[in-house]
């Protein structure tokens, strides 16, 4: 495509990629926004989100770039993330189901389920840990394990610290341009790359990451002092599905990649298994498997 003086124009993603490289990120709040806004009034809008969700993760993720957007984009994108969080959506539809059938679990086997499926991150999240400012993804295999032991006992001091450090930095990655600022990516064998801001679907898999921890510390901190523990977050639950990351390589129904047929299948047979009578060394087994599962594997 050319402009009115003859230039061609750059694409989508060599803007994208323009803004990274001179660390624009103004820019790249409205490229991601001018995306957004053309998937959803094309009604693709899993792609609206998708890209609508970049937007405003950058720009509340530094005040300076809030204001530099100004109001009438940011007011703009939070109203169309709004209207996309009702829609039908695998986005929506998948976490409140599992809020809804983890009503009839005890709270106990709510976090087991959620502690599986943070297991089969921990595979993603050491490959992801080589990457600049991502390091804090490498220690997810000894918060699985760590958890795991909680739920059976008081942790040591060590390990309690350990956890609410992990819980901090997770949060702090939020805010980090090595989250969302730099294009960085991993390979994937037989498919395409995954970038670290392909965590920001369902509302970051990295928050998400750092509530399960925290629910984890409060238990622990409950339980010490003979309090009932509070109720445990449930979004870690879904958090394999990694749906960005097949918006953006081109996926239109996302329910039908198998990847997330799959792991669809991971997430219910979870409830099924912490549903039933189970061991401890079931659970240990079980999370044993899962920390070896390349959830992105071609199928």
């Amino acid at each position: 495509m050319f402009n009115l003086f003859g230039k061609k124009e750059a694409s989508p993603a060599e803007r994208i990629q323009e803004c990274q490289r001179k660390k624009d990120w103004a820019g790249l709040v409205r490229a991601y926004y001018q995306l957004g806004v053309e998937a959803m009034e094309q009604e693709r809008l899993n792609e609206a989100n998708l890209w609508l969700c970049r937007a405003d993760t950058i720009y509340n993720a530094r005040d300076a770039v809030y204001e530099k957007v100004g109001e009438t984009l940011t007011e703009d994108c939070s109203e169309r993330i709004g209207e996309l969080e009702e829609a039908p959506l695998l986005y929506n539809e998948i976490p409140a189901l599992v809020e809804e059938r983890s009503e009839a679990l005890r709270y106990e086997k709510v976090r087991i389920w959620g502690l599986l499926s943070l297991a089969r991150l921990v595979k993603l999240g050491e490959r992801l840990s080589a990457l600049p400012g991502c390091e804090v993804f490498g220690k997810l295999g000894w918060a699985v394990d760590t958890v795991f032991q909680c739920l059976q006992g008081p942790p040591t001091q060590e390990a309690f610290q350990g956890l609410r450090d992990l819980c901090g930095a997770l949060y702090e990655f939020g805010d980090d341009p090595a989250f969302w600022g730099m294009g960085s990516e991993i390979s994937v064998s037989g498919g395409a790359p995954f970038q670290v801001f392909d965590l920001n679907g369902l509302q970051g898999v990295h928050l998400e990451m750092d509530a399960y921890l925290d629910g984890i510390l409060q238990m622990v901190c409950a339980l010490s002092q003979d309090e009932e523990p509070p109720a445990p977050e449930t979004g870690i639950i879904a958090g394999a599905l990694l749906p960005d990351y097949y918006v953006r390589n081109g996926a239109e129904a996302l329910e039908e990649v198998p990847q997330i047929k799959a792991e669809l299948e991971r997430i219910w047979s979870d409830y099924e298994f912490v549903s039933s009578d189970i061991t401890w060394e079931m659970i240990g087994e079980r999370i044993g498997e899962y920390k070896t599962l390349d959830v992105l594997a071609v199928i």
